[in-house]
């Protein structure tokens, strides 16, 4: 089994219960993440890893979206919060190491704390570079490795446990990765002993 087929077994199977397990931490440190990066999109718009649709009352109305997931039951949540809040979206399946979308497809490319979980996340950054349009957004909202060296050495230690039960990770970081690939970092802050990180970046033209 490939790490992509365990991670679809792994979201497959908490789908269901997803939003429940979260919600301690969404009104206390997630939300404000998803409202700052959905405030920054623009234009036709792809989410990746869009799971239960979290994201989706953080989006303005007018943007174009495109939404996809690799688990089933995950997309089949999202689109039941769509549906019922009247939002137009085209869903994918699909896997964010290999995205379904010719070069520069849309605007905007989002995601929201999904790179702790995917097998090669430089991989899945550089997918977003390639389908982002030239000076086209990619924003992101993630938990990164922290600031502060007690709050890492805990982060380092969950980790271990982590990456090998449910394939998460706790001290990865995109800013730096994305900046080697050449993209210009427009805007980023960091919050919680740095364990929390906003970023607006711009795909460079030539």
């Amino acid at each position: 089994m490939t790490p992509e087929e365990r991670q679809r077994q792994l979201w497959d199977a908490s789908a269901d219960r997803y939003d429940r397990m979260v919600a301690p931490m969404e009104k206390r440190f997630l939300a404000a993440s998803r409202r700052w990066v959905g405030e920054r999109a623009v234009g036709e718009v792809l989410e990746v890893a869009v799971g239960t649709g979290l994201n989706l009352p953080y989006l303005p109305t007018e943007i174009m979206l495109t939404a996809m997931d690799i688990s089933a039951p995950m997309l089949a949540a999202a689109k039941a919060k769509a549906a019922a809040a009247g939002r137009v979206v085209t869903w994918a399946d699909g896997d964010a190491h290999r995205l379904p979308f010719p070069d520069d497809s849309f605007d905007t490319v989002l995601s929201t704390y999904a790179m702790c979980g995917f097998a090669d996340y430089e991989k899945v950054l550089a997918e977003m570079v390639r389908v982002v349009r030239p000076n086209g957004r990619i924003l992101l909202a993630d938990h990164v490795v922290s600031t502060n060296v007690l709050v890492r050495g805990l982060q380092l230690a969950v980790e271990a446990v982590t990456k090998r039960t449910n394939g998460e990770y706790w001290t990865r970081r995109p800013l730096p990765k994305l900046e080697r690939m050449g993209v210009q970092i427009v805007d980023s802050d960091r919050m919680h002993f740095g364990v929390i990180e906003h970023l607006h970046a711009r795909k460079v033209v030539g």
